[in-house]
Formats: structure tokens, sequence, C-alpha cells
């Protein structure tokens, strides 16, 4: 195919700003095809979550089956999983697809509201079990028992900083046995139109994976597309505003730390 098919499954964001809107938005303009499969529909605006809608286990596979069965996908993002029902079922169902997985494992939103209970946060195992890259901010990656934790199940980690205090944000993507493949850094940016980023982040990481690009360019990639988003956000509600998903270059240090293993 020339176009790479990238199955989104993740949550709703009425709000537009982060969730399937965000995905849908990033796959398209780093030149994807975007195709969904929806577990859970959240009432949510820049200022919090004030419902969520579960998606029955059922619907969510009959989702993912109307696609993969027909169009085929080349990568595939997860994101908000709605339930440890669903998170157990779509990784039983995604074991049998071959192609790059990237996990994102949302527990909770930019404007704090909690997205993921207990029993969905335990359930995790099985998605990174399957995953090839999981992207954790910091305080998900130290409630999934931090970096050697995740690393564990044999996946990469793109290790996000964006919550580590100081000026100076450094992104890492490390390789299974605990290898630091690079690491990014970059000035921060003052701004509180943060919402979306890390749904944005995975989707551009999976697109990238999904192009045919090496884990690291992919890695950069994602990096780079979501800079200019935040730097590009429209500046919409009382909240934390939505980023503004566009396209172009931006210059920052990429730190090599070792051969990349493939995705």
């Amino acid at each position: 195919m020339s176009i790479p098919r990238i199955l989104i499954i993740a949550g709703s964001d009425s709000g537009g700003g982060a969730g399937i809107q965000a995905d849908i938005r990033a796959v398209t303009m780093l030149g994807g095809h975007a195709m969904t499969a929806i577990t859970a529909i959240t009432a949510q605006n820049t200022l919090g979550v004030t419902a969520i809608h579960p998606v029955p286990v059922d619907m969510v596979l009959a989702q993912i089956d109307a696609v993969t069965s027909d169009i085929g996908v080349d990568a595939v993002k997860i994101g908000m999983i709605g339930s440890a029902e669903t998170a157990l079922a779509v990784a039983e169902r995604l074991e049998a697809l071959d192609c790059p997985i990237v996990f994102d494992p949302v527990m909770v939103a930019t404007s704090g509201s909690v997205l993921a209970d207990a029993e969905t946060i335990a359930a995790f195992e099985r998605l990174m079990a399957i995953a090839s890259v999981v992207t954790p901010n910091l305080p998900e990656l130290d409630a999934l028992g931090g970096r050697t934790a995740v690393l564990a199940y044999g996946c990469h980690l793109a290790e996000k900083g964006g919550h580590a205090e100081g000026g100076e944000i450094i992104d890492r993507l490390h390789a299974p046995k605990d290898r630091l493949v690079m690491e990014i850094a970059a000035e921060r940016i003052d701004t509180t139109d943060t919402h979306g980023t890390g749904c944005s982040f995975a989707t551009a990481l999976a697109t990238g994976l999904g192009s045919g690009l090496s884990i690291g360019d992919s890695f950069i990639q994602a990096v780079r597309f979501v800079r200019l988003a935040i730097l590009n956000a429209p500046g919409l509600g009382e909240g934390h505003g939505p980023v503004g998903h566009t396209l172009g270059m931006i210059p920052f240090d990429v730190i090599e730390g070792g051969e990349e293993d493939d995705a």
C-alpha cells in the first residue's frame, strides 16, 4: 500500500483536543489513513472530564475485526482502553496481528481527571507484553513500576520528560535490556495548552512505524510533531487548551545512545 494504515484503539474526546479526535488529525497530517476502534465516549473539555461511557467489549472487538479483515493494518496505536475487560480482550485480539503496536498507558487526562481505575491499570500488563513501544509520561511510568519493569516485557520504552522539573525537557528512547538508544533535549515551552500531547506523540510514533521508518526515526518524528503542535496551539478554552496539529521542522539536540533494534 502507498499509504500507511493506522488503527487507533482509544477513547473519544468531545472537546476534540485528545483521544480519537487528536489521533485522526495526527495520522492525517503525517500522511496516513486513520481507522478507529472507540473504547469509550467521554464528555470533556479543556477544564476536565464530566462523564465516561465505556463501549461494550464486543463492540470494540467488532470495530477491530471490521477494519483488519478488509482494509488491513500497518501499525496500531492503543490509548485510553476503557476497562480491564477491554484491555484483556484487545490484547488477545491483537496478538494475531503482524505489525508494530504502540501503547500509550493513559491513566490521567491533562486536566487531572482519572481515565483508568486500578483494575484497568493492572491489565496493562497484557498490552505491554504485545507492544512494540510503550509511551508513558513520568507519573505513568512510576505507576507501571519504573523503566526496568516496563522494559522487562520486551518492548521499547519512549520515556517522555514533559512532567519533569526544569526548563529543559529530555525525551529518551530505551531498547529492551535497558539500553538507551537516544535522547532528545529541548527547551521547555511555557504554556498550559498541552491537551492531547500524549495521544499525539504515540500516534505520530505509530504512523512513523507504519510508514516503514525505523523506531529511532519514528521517535524523532513524534517529538518534533508534538513540539510543533504545542507551538501552534489555537488557544481554545479556559483550561488546558488543545495543541494544534501541523507539519514543519524545528531544531533540537539528539544524543545517540547506541544501535537501535527493530520495533
